[in-house]
């Protein structure tokens, strides 16, 4: 029976000599907790500010959204207040400038939102708007870059409209939506004037409305929703809306949550090593209480017990920590959210965070301290080290995988995915035992084949990667993951910039003209002739749906089990297909073959894409029936193609043979290359002004989009990696501290043998250039790796490797060991010999 007062007495006295030590130790868990608290804390409050901001993420207690005009007499009827909202991506111009941008224009009638507001600068902005006429808000981001101020004008269309407001924030916007799909609002009065609705466009309309608070939304949405669905009517309630908000943003805080929770791996992993060499240095003590007639066990409940107070206290320490730097993320994540976020403590995210600090360190100690239940009495005499290895050991292995399930748990508990949470387990112990193996091959490789040929500084150096009470193991895995982390962000990063970039070089064409009408194409090709641009490409576009697939439509499709039914999407979705007999340059004919049309008694035989096929089950030889403007219209799939979508060209999921199409209502696309970018801004600017409803894109500023937008994710990302990097410093400063006696030994017997300052400063640095090296190689060959395997798996892009990158964070992770090993050598060298030799 163990003696638990005997044990705690025993806890307290080894407080007092070693609670130092042991709060170095555990130490390393409290930026790990911290950034997990402060994480789960934001989440739990965004959680609340979703459902308290509800109403003002739609602006409305309904819409309705289709792509044709029409009206909801039976919903209007009900509501207390209605809005109407026209919206499609148009080029608008700035007179004061000159110059152009492809934005959201949004064609209001009413007073949307009904909940929340159209913020403005001034704030007298949305009231002017309100009294129609040529007035526009346009989103900040817009104006800023075009330098525009209230009062200046901007051309939509024919129609010249006053600037009145900046806007601000908008309903359930945020900042990354502004970047990518800036917003300028018109009054409907102004819509018809603008020309801009024409045939080709991709419009969308949307109706607003208010009802009654007595009104059951739910249950008038599910009294028509059938029939919505029926009609390609996509419809939004306020519970909708927030549950498909907080699903985003619950699974963004999922993923913070893993990246802080690695930051109290990587701390936890330090634990294990810092206990693992205060062990070492308790051998002697723990064999002379086996001599006075203490059990193991009671032994080891001793220093756990020392343990579990001390990761009770760096939990606690680090909870509170997180409780404060919850304040910066709001700030952090500012350019994501679509609510504002109140800032206050989640006790729940406050007690999870401590008991999954102690939890975690008490079973990454248990580790090391399991060894000394294998230690005999006859190490008095014997002062070897005894401990027995993990693979003689089932205790130690049952304690391995009881960190395994907990990881797991952990995870499964975030993702709440058991694939997903397999996969995280999975990298963890991959990226871990990766740096492990590193370690222990790069130990005993010195240990067997140092050269005695080389210089004393480095050999000595060398040999203390493996001599006793190395921290080789620690850091390198602490470090090395946390350069792993970082390097995958920036090989990531940069990889989509260069696919985007890559398609701005050599023949690739860098401007794309649409929406462009039949009339118009003519003049367009002589506009662009006139000013020595080629016609790259001339794509003719035609819009229509699916009806039936092998004779099910929509309905029979529903009643398919479910290993049978194709997605809903391909019969309520819109189609834009072109007509031509050949490939271009990024398809490939994956199966079947192209097959021209040659009379009205022929069969048609369409060509698909290969991936949205074998999402939808379609077969070479299938029936489809598409539906083009009223008319059925039967064809057969006669082959797949391959289509690279990540390069700038036409690329369609259906084309059809020549012949075919040619009477139906279309509209055009054209595709050329500028020479630079002054020519580009130059002819966009003179299509804007002359074709009014011809949108253009311009690769230049969907790289310079792109780029803005990852930067944003990069800096979200690298803020959390921070904590990694911070567990890393932190685990090698206390392992520097920890193992501070047993280098000053050390360096006291080579001063006494004749060994000068200079030298030790050398085998110091060395030792500490060795370490930072190692840990930040075996990081980014992680990393390489990480990057490789997104690149082709999840991006399906190419894999180059980024140099620069690479050794960028390669000199400053190993600049900084060797920093900090060089400040800790000076401390030690100022120990004085004849107090050690007493020692």
């Amino acid at each position: 029976m163990v003696d638990w007062n005997w044990s705690f007495l025993m806890a307290k006295r080894e407080l007092r000599k070693t609670g130092l030590k042991l709060v170095l130790f555990v130490s390393a868990i409290v930026i790990g907790i911290a950034a997990l608290v402060a994480v789960t804390s934001f989440g739990d409050n965004l959680s609340k500010d979703i459902d308290n901001q509800a109403k003002e993420l739609l602006g409305a207690d309904l819409s309705l959204e289709k792509r044709q005009p029409v009206d909801f007499p039976e919903i209007e009827s009900q509501a207390t207040e209605k809005a109407y909202e026209v919206n499609f991506a148009s080029m608008v111009y700035f007179p004061k400038v000159g110059e152009s941008r492809l934005t959201q224009v949004r064609a209001l009638e009413g007073n949307f939102p009904f909940y929340g507001e159209l913020e403005t600068l001034p704030e007298s902005g949305e009231a002017e708007f309100r009294k129609g006429r040529k007035r526009a808000l346009v989103e900040k981001t817009l104006m800023a870059q075009f330098g525009a101020q209230v009062g200046d004008s901007i051309k939509v269309g024919n129609v010249t409209l006053e600037i009145v407001g900046s806007l601000q924030r908008v309903p359930g916007q945020n900042g990354i939506t502004a970047t990518v799909a800036p917003a300028v609002y018109i009054p409907m009065d102004q819509l018809e004037a603008s020309g801009l609705v024409q045939y080709g466009s991709r419009i969308e309309y949307v109706h607003y409305f208010k009802f009654p608070e007595e009104l059951e939304i739910e249950a008038l949405v599910s009294e028509y929703e059938e029939q919505w669905d029926e009609d390609k009517v996509d419809h939004e309630t306020v519970q909708s809306q927030k549950n498909s908000t907080g699903r985003s943003f619950q699974n963004l805080t999922n993923f913070l949550s893993l990246v802080a929770f690695i930051a109290v791996l990587l701390g936890c992993v330090g634990v294990g090593s810092a206990i693992n060499v205060f062990v070492k240095e308790k051998l002697p003590s723990v064999a002379v209480l086996r001599c006075l007639g203490v059990r193991s066990k009671e032994i080891v409940l001793v220093y756990l017990v020392q343990i579990t107070i001390m990761g009770l206290l760096g939990s606690l320490l680090g909870a509170a920590l997180g409780a404060f730097l919850q304040f910066l993320l709001p700030f952090v994540f500012s350019d994501f959210l679509p609510v504002e976020v109140s800032v206050q403590i989640s006790w729940k995210a406050v007690i999870m965070g401590t008991l999954t600090g102690v939890l975690i360190s008490i079973l990454f100690a248990l580790m090391p301290l399991l060894k000394i239940r294998k230690v005999s009495p006859m190490m008095t005499l014997r002062p070897d080290d005894q401990a027995t290895g993990l693979g003689k050991d089932p205790l130690r292995w049952m304690v391995l995988f009881t960190i395994l399930l907990f990881i797991f748990g952990f995870s499964y508990f975030l993702l709440e995915e058991w694939d997903e949470a397999l996969w995280f387990t999975g990298y963890v112990l991959f990226a871990f035992g990766a740096l492990w193996l590193l370690a222990l091959g790069t130990m005993k490789a010195i240990r067997r084949f140092l050269p005695i040929s080389l210089n004393y500084p480095a050999r000595q150096a060398l040999a203390n990667l493996y001599r006793p009470n190395n921290q080789t193991v620690s850091l390198l895995a602490t470090i090395g993951l946390g350069t792993a982390m970082i390097g995958t962000l920036f090989f990531i990063q940069n990889q989509l910039l260069d696919e985007v970039r890559f398609a701005d070089k050599g023949d690739q064409p860098n401007m794309l003209f649409f929406d462009i009408q039949t009339h118009q194409v003519d003049s367009m090709k002589a506009v662009l002739g006139d000013n020595g641009l080629p016609i790259l490409q001339h794509v003719p576009i035609v819009t229509m749906g699916v009806s039936e697939v092998n004779g099910q439509t929509r309905d029979d499709n529903e009643q398919l089990p479910d290993e049978e039914r194709r997605s809903n999407s391909m019969y309520n979705r819109e189609f834009r297909v072109t007509y031509r007999d050949t490939l271009i340059r990024t398809e490939e004919l994956i199966a079947g073959k192209l097959i021209p049309y040659s009379s009205e008694a022929d069969s048609i035989f369409i060509s698909m894409e290969e991936g949205y096929a074998n999402r939808n089950k379609v077969e070479l030889g299938d029936e489809v029936v598409f539906n083009v403007q009223g008319r059925p219209l039967t064809t057969y799939v006669g082959s797949f193609r391959k289509v690279n979508f990540r390069q700038v060209s036409t690329n369609f999921l259906v084309v059809f043979p020549d012949k075919v199409l040619e009477n139906a209502p279309k509209f055009h696309v054209l595709i050329t290359k500028t020479k630079n970018d002054q020519q580009s801004a130059d002819i966009q600017n003179l299509m804007v002004r002359q074709f009014p409803n011809v949108s253009v894109v311009n690769l230049s500023m969907i790289v310079e989009t792109l780029e803005d937008i990852l930067s944003k994710i990069s800096f979200v990302i690298q803020f959390m990696a921070l904590f990694s990097i911070l567990t890393g410093i932190l685990v090698l400063i206390s392992s520097l501290l920890i193992s501070k006696f047993q280098r000053i030994r050390e360096n006291i017997l080579l001063r006494t043998i004749g060994a000068e300052r200079p030298v030790l400063l050398k085998i110091n640095a060395l030792e500490y250039f060795f370490l930072g090296s190692l840990a930040a190689g075996g990081g980014l060959v992680l990393s390489v790796v990480a990057a490789f395997l997104l690149s082709y798996y999840v991006f399906e892009i190419s894999f180059r490797m980024e140099w620069l990158p690479l050794m960028l964070v390669f000199g400053v992770i190993t600049l900084l060991t060797v920093f900090l090993g060089w400040i800790n050598s000076l401390s030690i060298l100022k120990a004085k010999t004849m107090d050690i030799l007493r020692t």
